[in-house]
């Protein structure tokens, strides 16, 4: 199953672009599900998310609509003493898991966060914590990327998730790999003049992906695809619908390359 998403979506600067100018924003996402299979919700690092707005985010989508849970910023950037942090995520999540609505949860790990044993240590920890749910892991130092840790990986059945994203020498690099039965891939977008020097974090992400520049990815998440039981693409370039954008564009591509095998 191959599911195409963007990185959130309920910004004000999509209107005009894809929501229509008067739209209500209790009605994007009613909106949004009609021509996406996921999304991610980002809102649940910066706060603790709780059941009552799960259940309601849960009945304003399709049966088969999958959400993407971010993991709180206090299970990913503070690593001691948060165990109450993983009960309170795992308590909120129940009405998307109770409708088969959890596609998995993100927990996207700072630059500070090192190939060092005691992280290590507190990847197998985190994957005790979350229990049955499924967890895939985004790392942001390119010391991650070595076949002891894909073998970790996949020894705690923790997904490995490719990013797209500006080749500064201490970033991730495009790796393709699947270590769980979830593939995961993220458009960051290549803007390479803001993605340090920025004034607002969202000029970081404005950027439009080329025809070729996507075209190159086909052939890696066809692969992804065929190797896990379920496969997400997520657009985070999100200034201005650009996400969108891209993700229709994306979309095409893999229907025109299924239909020519």
């Amino acid at each position: 199953m191959l599911l195409i998403g963007t990185a959130g979506y309920s910004y004000e600067d999509w209107r005009g672009p894809f929501y229509p100018e008067k739209l209500d924003k209790k009605e994007m996402l009613p909106f949004y599900a009609r021509e996406f299979s996921f999304t991610e919700v980002n809102s649940s690092f910066y706060a603790m998310p709780n059941r009552f707005m799960l259940y309601h985010m849960r009945e304003k989508t399709p049966d088969n609509f999958q959400f993407v849970m971010k993991a709180y910023r206090g299970m990913t950037h503070k690593r001691e003493d948060n165990e109450q942090h993983f009960a309170d995520f795992k308590e909120a999540l129940k009405p998307l898991i109770e409708a088969g609505k959890l596609g998995c949860v993100l927990a996207q790990f700072p630059t500070s966060f090192r190939n060092k044993d005691e992280n290590r240590d507190y990847l197998k920890e985190f994957k005790e914590l979350m229990g049955d749910i499924p967890v895939v892991i985004e790392f942001r130092h390119e010391e991650w990327i070595n076949e002891r840790i894909f073998d970790l990986l996949e020894e705690e059945q923790l997904g490995y998730v490719c990013v797209d994203e500006p080749q500064f020498k201490t970033l991730v690099p495009p790796v393709v790999r699947a270590t769980s039965p979830i593939g995961y891939v993220r458009f960051h977008g290549r803007n390479y003049k803001k993605w340090w020097q920025h004034k607002e974090a969202y000029e970081r992400y404005n950027y439009l992906y080329s025809d070729n520049e996507l075209q190159e990815w086909v052939p890696n998440i066809r692969k992804l695809e065929d190797r896990t039981e379920k496969t997400f693409v997520s657009m985070n370039n999100h200034y201005r619908a650009q996400a969108v954008i891209n993700g229709r564009m994306l979309r095409e591509m893999l229907q025109q390359a299924a239909v020519q095998l």
